[in-house]
C-alpha cells in the first residue's frame, strides 16, 4: 500500500485556498503591521549585501514591498524584478521607491528601466507554500528557480503567511532550498551554511 503525496498542482490549490482564508480572517490593524519590519536574525544575515530583490505583492501574497523603506535605511539598494517574457525569465531592476512602477506580465510591475539590470545578493520571493526542509512552491512559472540559478550566491529568502505551511513540498531535481522563510510570526532558519555576502 502507497501512500499518494499530492502534487504541486493540488498543493497550490490548498496553500492558495489557506492564504485567502486567513487574509480574509487577519485583523486590519495585523495585516497593516505585517512585514514592515526586517528581524534582526535576517538583518544580520544580509549585513554585507548591497542589492536587496523584494517584490510586489499581488492579492493576498505576504507584501514584501513593506520592507522596501527600512532596507534603505539600512543603505541598501532595492532592486525588483521585472517578468521578460512567458518562459520564465526575469531580471531585477534598481527601485527608487518613490518611482513611478509600470505595468509588466501577469498583472505585474516593475520600475522604468534606467540602466542595465542588477545583480541581487539576497532575492526574496513570494510563496504560494513551503514546508519546514526550506522547500518553496512557487506559482509554476518557474521564474523564481531561474533566477535561483542564474545568481547561485544571493541569500534566498522566501515570504509567506503562517498559514501556508504545508507538511511536504515535493522537491524536483532543480529545486534549490531556501535560506530563509519569513512569515507574519517567525524567521525560520535554514541548516545550510551562511553564505558570505559581497
Amino acid at each position: 500500500m502507497t501512500d499518494a503525496q499530492p502534487d504541486k498542482t493540488t498543493l497550490r490549490a490548498i496553500a492558495r485556498q489557506r492564504r485567502s482564508n486567513f487574509v480574509a480572517s487577519l485583523d486590519p490593524l495585523a495585516h497593516r503591521l505585517a512585514f514592515r519590519a526586517v528581524p534582526s536574525p535576517l538583518a544580520r544575515r544580509m549585513d554585507g549585501a548591497q542589492v536587496v530583490a523584494i517584490y510586489m505583492g499581488l492579492d493576498d501574497e505576504a507584501p514584501a514591498q513593506r520592507m522596501a523603506a527600512q532596507l534603505q535605511a539600512m543603505g541598501k539598494i532595492v532592486a525588483l524584478p521585472r517578468v521578460l517574457d512567458r518562459l520564465g525569465s526575469m531580471d531585477f531592476l534598481i527601485w527608487p521607491t518613490d518611482g513611478q512602477l509600470v505595468p509588466g506580465l501577469f498583472h505585474t510591475s516593475h520600475p522604468e528601466p534606467v540602466g542595465d539590470p542588477v545583480s541581487p545578493d539576497v532575492i526574496i520571493a513570494p510563496l504560494v507554500g513551503f514546508d519546514r526542509a526550506m522547500n518553496r512552491l512557487g506559482q509554476g512559472g518557474g521564474y523564481y528557480d531561474r533566477a535561483f540559478a542564474r545568481h547561485p550566491d544571493a541569500l534566498r529568502v522566501g515570504m509567506a503567511w503562517s498559514a501556508q505551511e504545508i507538511d511536504a513540498v515535493p522537491a524536483d531535481p532543480w529545486d534549490l532550498p531556501l535560506d530563509i522563510i519569513m512569515t507574519e510570526v517567525e524567521l525560520i532558519e535554514g541548516q545550510s551554511a551562511e553564505r558570505p555576502q559581497a
